[in-house]
């Protein structure tokens, strides 16, 4: 599948189960991969892994359809294998706010799950989308049993706490130029490709209005600043494409 898959196979090799340990079947193995995919799991062998297979189920998601509602009941947390993923508070009149946009290799639902709560977002694929249903059953007994896998899943929650705070204090503290800055900068150190010129371009994940959201802009006032942009020589917008001419002079521009 990718390189995650070596070390997991290795392991497999190299793991001494207990002389009582059932064998790995194929499917079980084939899920071991596509577990080792979260950070959650990054760490543990394959026969740790695997002791979670029994509580996975494959989702396919194609493009538009909503994995669940707000108030529907969470029955375990996701791991996204490819395509993306939005999240959304939704009104009774229709209007929409993007909490977060996620990508393969996050996870989400955790917290709501810890709660016992329903969700109090909606998600929905934003691409045709592959994901992993984690069943909280068999989740909560391997914490019962793993004090350090309790700890890792407590520093995950922290990490997406503190990055939540940043969001908060984004849309308190800066402008909307700022704030469309700063993205375009993470997209590049996700997806950016930088020549010797300085020079980047960006494919923005999704539509522009729903980065907008994400960023607690309207529409008109995102696509406003990109206009000031474009005309200040920092951006060049060609549909969902973004060229930088210059990555420094764009990251600069934020001092």
């Amino acid at each position: 599948m990718n390189h995650c898959d070596i070390p997991c196979q290795e392991a497999l090799r190299e793991a001494s189960p207990p002389a009582d340990a059932p064998p790995l079947t194929p499917e079980v193995e084939r899920l071991c991969r596509l577990l080792r995919h979260a950070s959650l799991f990054q760490g543990l062998s394959c026969e740790d892994i695997a002791r979670f297979a029994r509580g996975v189920r494959e989702l396919k998601a194609a493009k538009g359809e909503i994995l669940f509602h707000r108030g529907d009941a969470c029955t375990g947390f996701h791991l996204i294998l490819s395509g993306q993923i939005k999240l959304a508070f939704t009104s009774s009149e229709g209007n929409e706010k993007v909490v977060n946009i996620l990508r393969p290799g996050q996870s989400f639902g955790e917290a709501v799950m810890f709660m016992d709560k329903p969700y109090v977002v909606m998600a929905q694929a934003l691409t045709d989308s592959t994901l992993l249903h984690i069943g909280k059953q068999v989740f909560f007994e391997e914490m019962g049993s793993d004090p350090k896998f309790c700890h890792k899943i407590i520093a995950g929650l922290s990490q997406r706490l503190h990055r939540l705070m940043g969001d908060v204090e984004s849309y308190s503290l800066r402008s909307g130029r700022e704030r469309i800055i700063g993205y375009l900068l993470r997209e590049e150190e996700l997806s950016g490709e930088c020549n010797g010129s300085g020079r980047v371009s960006i494919r923005l994940p999704t539509s522009k209005g729903t980065i907008a959201s994400r960023l607690n802009l309207t529409q008109e006032h995102f696509s406003r600043i990109l206009h000031e942009l474009t005309s200040s020589g920092l951006i060049e917008v060609e549909g969902r494409t973004i060229h930088i001419p210059d990555i420094e002079q764009l990251r600069g521009s934020l001092d």
